[in-house]
């Protein structure tokens, strides 16, 4: 079963009390760039009965020789062993969350599917929207049985640098990171600045409402457009190490312009290993970040 990509905090409640053989399975992915409590977060409150995911260790796998990007992929095989760990299962639906702004469940959302979980949904504005609903959380720690979690074949194609330089020129390549860092104004992060040449910058956090959920879906396709992207020529994300690009996907998804968006998961971080890379700055096309 292919899920809604984005379940609301009322739909999920309802979820939850229809019982726990049909309740889905919550994951907790809160994380930040620089900012590695996630987990105490997370034992200090979370939704009723959610496993943490730990991003750097369950949805990031190990740079090669200094490529790869801060976040590459996890190997196939390790990631099968920390989903069933984390209770997944074959036939059980997965939501996941984080702390609002869903970068994190988005990437979560995009390697799951990438692996063949395709009943997975994220929590529209995370744990802030649930709680501003004043449902229900827990503190403390979670443990569940192992699940049965199998890999499969899955959708959203994991594309290198040279596919990345090809989408750019000849279909669509979207930057996902701040207007700042795509014109190479600033960088606090990498130390090389700009983006790669002929890609669009789309800032992930424009496509936020002021509470931290998507944008309805006629304002989606909207800042979509205005940066190309109509549905008629394919489609790739990146950003700075692949996890804000998982939410432009979702977004793409949510608006029903691209199911499967590629993703240069090593994406700026890995681009500026090879110094024979060529480096563009200034603005380009590009969509001015904003909440709401």
């Amino acid at each position: 079963m292919d899920q809604r990509p984005l379940i609301s905090p009322l739909e999920l409640a309802a979820l939850l009390r229809s019982g726990p053989g049909s309740a889905p399975l919550l994951l907790d992915v809160r994380w930040s760039l620089g900012y590695d409590a996630g987990f105490d977060d997370y034992m200090q409150g979370h939704l009723p009965g959610a496993l943490f995911v730990d991003l750097e260790r369950d949805l990031s796998g190990t740079a090669s020789d200094g490529h790869g990007g801060r976040h590459p992929m996890p190997h196939p095989d390790d990631f099968e062993l920390d989903m069933a760990e984390s209770g997944v299962d074959n036939g059980r639906m997965v939501v996941v969350y984080d702390d609002g702004h869903g970068v994190a469940a988005a990437r979560c959302w995009w390697v799951l599917r990438h692996f063949g979980k395709f009943d997975v949904a994220v929590l529209d504005g995370g744990l802030r929207h649930w709680t501003a609903h004043r449902l229900p959380v827990e503190s403390g720690l979670r443990t569940i049985e192992e699940g049965d979690f199998d890999l499969g074949r899955g959708v959203g194609r994991v594309v290198d640098a040279d596919e990345a330089a090809l989408y750019a020129a000849e279909g669509v390549l979207i930057d996902a990171r701040s207007p700042e860092r795509f014109r190479g104004e600033s960088d606090p992060v990498d130390l090389i600045r700009g983006h790669i040449p002929g890609a669009v910058n789309l800032p992930a956090l424009s496509l936020l409402a002021a509470d931290g959920t998507l944008l309805p879906v006629d304002q989606l396709r909207s800042r979509f457009a205005e940066v190309g992207v109509d549905g008629s020529r394919p489609v790739a994300t990146y950003c700075g190490s692949g996890v804000a690009s998982s939410l432009v996907a979702l977004a793409l998804a949510v608006c029903e312009l691209d199911m499967s968006a590629a993703m240069y998961v090593g994406s700026w971080s890995d681009w500026i290993t090879d110094p024979s890379r060529p480096v563009e700055t200034g603005a380009g096309r590009a969509v001015e970040a904003s909440l709401g």
